[in-house]
């Protein structure tokens, strides 16, 4: 039986909470009233899934990828084609989900945080869509190496805030946009991007990702009439995961998530929370955590934007210790390997977070039986990457 997280404290088991300043509580109370209340109500339900069908074009397919399985000469290899929604990532579930909840909420105002940019254009999407105020704060690096996104991002009308503190990058562009939420708390919604964050957002941001999981369910009981073997993902923030891991819970299905690997485990060069952090509290939640022996945040690195970040969702902290979930890494070197194999072998650009669970799919599924059937999710596509990777593949 699928276990029920968080608990009423907004804890997955250890991991969670809120460690936030108390301007922000009442917030943070009323929001996950407010997500209660919506969620048990047929009406925004309906809303939140008429608008991922007729708007977004869900459901996404599940796609076999036969050459890159004729290639491997082992397990069959199964891609949910995230990419192929609209703005083109998995982002778009969630930031639906939550302008919808600010505007019963009665918010003007709708604030987002971004790395790679897929999360801010989708926040910009929506928020045009639904005639809201967007601001959007992106890490100064990561405007230089996603500038189409940041494009994307003006022309839909949102106003896109560089942060230049710290190492310029999601980490900061996250503080920003808390700064920003306590001076305006009343009038704004700070709709985070994945399942980190204070209690409740970690479990709204899974709740609407988990749509993912859930067509997957549908579409390999169909295709197979059986359950995969190996799910795999990548994993930043972790929300792409989650979500599609959260519905497989208690079914028996291995799961493996992928983390940025960088340079090196060896290196202090990388990203891999999971694999490398220690417990500590970032961004008003307790979780994994890269930090040196004086428990101050590391800088992180990833040729993938969306993977650079010293933290974790709580929830996929509490699935490594639980053994719900097997966490890894994959160097920079082995992403790009798999961006340029996925490219050519199948004709699908893959966003470079989605090449490093690639990359463990093409390690792993030749030693595998040819019976067995892996899924990863292809959680966004490569167009925003193409400047980062010219000249490297």
């Amino acid at each position: 039986m699928k276990q029920q997280y968080p608990d009423v404290r907004g804890y997955f088991g250890r991991y969670g909470g809120r460690f936030v300043p108390e301007t922000i509580m009442p917030c943070l109370e009323e929001l996950e009233r407010q997500y209660y209340q919506a969620r048990s109500d047929r009406i925004f339900s309906d809303q939140v899934k008429d608008c991922l069908r007729e708007y977004v074009g869900r459901p996404s397919p599940l796609y076999h990828a036969r050459r890159l399985t004729k290639r491997c000469k082992g397990a069959q290899i199964y891609m949910k084609r995230e990419d192929l929604m609209h703005t083109g990532a998995h982002k778009i579930n969630n930031t639906v989900g939550q302008v919808l909840l600010a505007q019963r909420m009665g918010k003007k105002r709708v604030i987002a945080e971004t790395g790679a940019g897929q999360h801010g254009v989708a926040t910009a999407t929506v928020c045009a869509k639904f005639g809201m105020e967007c601001c959007v704060y992106m890490g100064e690096k990561d405007t230089r190496r996603q500038k189409m996104n940041l494009f994307r991002m003006k022309l839909l009308g949102a106003k896109v805030v560089p942060v230049t503190s710290g190492s310029g990058t999601l980490k900061d562009a996250i503080n920003a946009a808390i700064r920003d939420w306590v001076t305006n708390v009343r009038t704004t919604h700070y709709c985070i991007g994945s399942v980190v964050g204070p209690h409740p957002y970690p479990m709204i941001v899974r709740d609407f990702q988990s749509v993912i999981g859930r067509e997957t369910i549908d579409q390999i009981s169909i295709e197979k009439q059986r359950m995969p073997d190996l799910l795999v993902a990548c994993v930043g923030g972790g929300s792409n995961a989650i979500g599609f891991f959260y519905p497989f819970f208690g079914k028996g299905v291995r799961m493996v998530g992928v983390e940025g690997g960088g340079l090196g485990l060896d290196t202090n060069k990388h990203a891999a929370t999971l694999c490398q952090g220690r417990i500590g509290v970032l961004h008003g939640t307790m979780s994994y955590l890269l930090q040196d022996q004086d428990g101050q945040v590391m800088p992180t690195h990833s040729m993938s934007a969306g993977l650079d970040y010293p933290g974790v969702g709580p929830e996929h902290s509490f699935c490594k210790d639980n053994g719900i979930v097997a966490y890894t890494s994959v160097t920079d070197a082995q992403a790009l390997d798999a961006f340029r194999i996925t490219c050519e072998i199948e004709g699908i650009l893959p966003a470079l977070e989605s090449a490093h669970a690639l990359a463990y799919v093409l390690a792993t599924a030749p030693r595998m039986a040819r019976d067995t059937v892996i899924i990863v999710n292809v959680s966004g596509r490569g167009d925003k990457d193409l400047d980062i990777v010219e000249g490297l593949v």
